[in-house]
């Protein structure tokens, strides 16, 4: 594993190259979430070469500096350039896969080809108002008096501070998860302060994302969970607005795919690289 600091206008990105093979740039969820994409490029690392790194707004990266969804694209490009990688593989998950499709929509040269898992879709409001009533649905008895509460401090204030965004993370960290009964344990995370900033920032992007991604030909391939409470149609109308997209549903996944179906990531990036060829 070697680490990395890629320089920016304000501040570095901090993260680490994995593995050897085809070059692959993999954007973690959130926004505002520490880097949690580990196991996954551990998956990938003994047939491609895997970089991560923190998203502006969190240590070790900068905390200052453009956080919006423009800055955060700026980033993902600087982190390439940094590695001299021409035309990585660029990917996400969740947000990350959102952000994956808006440098596919501003950059679409810049990248070989896309891997877009579980994502925030670029449709209407990309799946997020039933992603958020299936969460509530799975969201065990016992925690959902507490999980209102919190929602209804948000509604009020407009944001929760960080101790309580972390109470919440870890209440509703098992209706991810195809049975939140059997949910492993939530990884060590972070959250940034200005994260509710960057969500409406997502928001508003929104109607543009959808019509830059129109006729996107850079080879895609998305990878959605069966049972993720984000809906696979966030995957497939994407999908549906670009010429060389395709979408694998990955039977009884649920939003964290290598946890759920370990190797199923790795199967649907082998297919889309061989194509390639």
């Amino acid at each position: 594993m070697n680490g990395f600091r890629a320089p920016s206008p304000t501040g570095d990105l901090a993260g680490t190259v994995v593995g050897t093979g085809p070059e692959v740039l993999l954007l973690h969820g959130g926004p505002g979430l520490s880097d949690y994409l580990g196991p996954l490029a551990e998956e990938l690392r003994d047939s491609y070469t895997v970089a991560t790194y923190t998203q502006r707004g969190l240590d070790p990266s900068a905390v200052d500096g453009d956080i919006s969804v423009a800055g955060h694209v700026a980033d993902a490009v600087a982190v390439a350039k940094h590695l001299g990688w021409e035309r990585p593989i660029v990917g996400g998950h969740s947000w990350g896969g959102h952000l994956t499709l808006h440098l596919l929509a501003r950059h679409p040269g810049r990248w070989r080809a896309a891997l877009v898992v579980d994502p925030l879709g670029a449709v209407g409001d990309g799946g997020l108002s039933q992603f958020a009533a299936e969460m509530r649905n799975r969201i065990p008895a016992a925690t959902r008096s507490r999980v209102e509460e919190l929602d209804a401090i948000e509604e009020k204030s407009g944001s929760l501070p960080p101790d309580l965004q972390m109470e919440y993370l870890r209440l509703v960290w098992p209706a991810y998860f195809p049975d939140p009964g059997l949910a492993p344990p939530m990884p060590e995370l972070q959250i940034a302060t200005h994260q509710a900033q960057m969500w409406a920032d997502m928001m508003a992007a929104l109607p543009a994302l959808e019509a830059g991604l129109a006729g996107c030909a850079v080879p895609t391939i998305f990878v959605h969970g069966e049972l993720s409470p984000l809906p696979v149609t966030a995957s497939t109308e994407s999908a549906d607005l670009m010429v060389n997209a395709a979408v694998d549903v990955i039977e009884g996944a649920g939003h964290f795919i290598w946890m759920d179906a370990p190797g199923a990531v790795r199967r649907s990036l082998d297919r889309l690289v061989n194509g390639l060829r």
